[in-house]
């Protein structure tokens, strides 16, 4: 199969694929395939040019952005080593729907955390149970309100979540936050963050016991207390703290998460 035949097959798939191309510089028309979890397809002409390109259009595919990436000849990304060096400039094109956040819980952090991720390049849907919390004059920002209990909106769409995806939610209510747990837990979404302190997560793991959720349902997915240690009070610092986490789980940097700490969480 040809790198076209591939990428016209991913593309028939809607699977994630970029697609590289060099537009100015030495070999202009010069390709490369990437998708996730597979060896790139072709060369832009130097094999250390495909590496950092393949890394930065694996990054574009995790936005579902397109656009035009600098280099020198042999992958030089920083000023210094592009004098006196011809410029080549690839055109990276990514076909990826955007990564989902679900957040559950029309609370005081939902809409700081929404404006977060959108700038992250997030589809975020904001939920709650409260028609006159969930409404999308409190959260412009989101590109889907919904007023439902979770149980529904995982039944009926808990299998478009993968990897990329990330479930968060604020809410310490536990007729809403452990049937939106029990949700998430079903799905093979890549990030589960609850909010709450360590003493209101350890009665929340009480309930879900109660109810049928136990080690066997792989609780080690939860982040909870939500986000990385930085000492984050307001709303907009939690959402970094949140999306940080996020990007680290993706990742796999090791981080101080609160989850793995101990005390006071605000402290």
């Amino acid at each position: 199969m040809t790198l076209f035949d591939h990428y016209a097959s991913r593309l028939r798939d809607a699977a994630p694929v970029a697609l590289a191309t060099v537009i100015d510089g030495p070999h202009v028309g010069a390709k490369l395939l990437v998708e996730p979890d597979a060896a790139p397809q072709g060369t832009l002409g130097h094999p250390e040019l495909d590496r950092v390109v393949a890394r930065d259009a694996l990054a574009e595919l995790e936005a579902a952005r397109s656009g035009i990436r600098h280099y020198g000849p042999e992958g030089q990304t920083t000023p210094e080593d592009l004098v006196d060096q011809p410029t080549v400039r690839v055109f990276i094109e990514s076909h990826a729907p955007p990564p989902q956040m679900w957040i559950f819980g029309a609370v005081d952090f939902t809409a700081a955390l929404a404006r977060v991720a959108k700038l992250l390049g997030y589809r975020v849907t904001v939920c709650d149970a409260r028609e006159v919390f969930a409404t999308r004059r409190r959260f412009p920002m989101a590109d889907e309100v919904l007023v439902s209990w979770p149980t529904p909106v995982f039944e009926h769409h808990g299998h478009t979540l993968g990897a990329r995806d990330a479930v968060c939610i604020l809410t310490h209510d536990p007729k809403f936050d452990v049937p939106a747990v029990q949700g998430a837990l079903a799905t093979s979404v890549g990030y589960i963050g609850v909010m709450g302190s360590r003493s209101t997560h350890a009665r929340r793991m009480e309930r879900l016991a109660e109810v049928g959720v136990t080690a066997d349902h792989d609780l080690d997915r939860l982040m909870s207390p939500i986000g990385l240690d930085i000492g984050a009070r307001t709303p907009e610092e939690t959402a970094v703290s949140i999306c940080a986490e996020i990007i680290a789980r993706r990742t796999h940097r090791r981080v101080p998460s609160l989850r793995d700490g101990s005390g006071d969480i605000h402290s």
